[in-house]
């Protein structure tokens, strides 16, 4: 019989609600692995889920026969090509426009206020989506304008993200977020922030814009929550 263990682990702290305890566990074996992990050894995989090496070793061998994850010629385990198969079933299954857009609308819903989801075009940033504020005053920028990379929230995260060296740019991906006013229009706020998919790959930038006499502190909160929420549905990681 398997020897309880003193201390919770991963599995236990974020078990399913009336879930399979032994899912739960091969599941936060799965999750375990970390952009930039090729592959891990059984000792690391019970550090990180503070389970058992016995247990590991029990769950690998039923994730390796799913072909979920596999050994390696070093006796070492890395990801399986049963989950490649299975993430280009989910990325076929939807558009960008289905994920991006709804997230958008209940941003907006939340802050009252306009979101636009910008991708790089060359030297400029292409407005993907957007989706207007409810009220009088706003920014009057619209789907498929083409907008300066070298002004305004959305421009400023693109542009760091894409590799761009200096101090603004390094305090961009430092903090994981950019808020400016009047970097683009005089009176108008825009905080931006990345989203990611698996690659890890940028997909764009999701951003908010705000007279700046309307801008509060917690919209910062909400567009992170926002396009970290979007991220994971793309299959990304914010530690991109």
């Amino acid at each position: 019989m398997p020897k309880k263990s003193s201390h919770a682990s991963v599995a236990d702290e974020q078990a399913a609600p009336g879930g399979a305890a032994a899912v739960d566990r091969a599941i936060s074996l799965l999750a375990a692995f970390k952009p930039g992990d090729k592959s891990l050894t059984v000792t690391e995989l019970g550090q990180r889920t503070r389970l058992y090496n016995s247990t590991v070793l029990r769950l690998l061998a039923s994730l390796a026969h799913g072909r979920l994850l596999q050994r390696t010629s070093e006796g070492q385990w890395a990801l399986g090509p049963e989950l490649a198969r299975l993430a280009s079933i989910y990325s076929a299954s939807f558009s960008l426009e289905d994920v991006v857009l709804p997230e958008m609308r209940a941003l907006v819903e939340r802050t009252q206020e306009s979101a636009a989801f910008h991708v790089r075009q060359g030297d400029q940033r292409l407005v993907l989506f957007r989706v207007d504020s409810p009220q009088l005053l706003r920014d009057h920028v619209r789907a498929g304008d083409l907008l300066p990379l070298d002004r305004g929230a959305g421009g400023r995260v693109l542009t760091a993200y894409g590799g761009a060296k200096g101090r603004l740019y390094d305090k961009v991906r430092r903090d994981g977020y950019f808020m400016t006013t009047g970097d683009r229009v005089p009176g108008l706020a825009g905080i931006s922030a990345p989203v990611w998919r698996a690659g890890p790959e940028l997909v764009g930038a999701l951003t908010l814009t705000v007279p700046e006499q309307r801008l509060q502190p917690s919209f910062v909160d909400e567009l992170r929550a926002s396009a970290k929420r979007l991220t994971a549905l793309l299959g990304g990681s914010q530690e991109s």
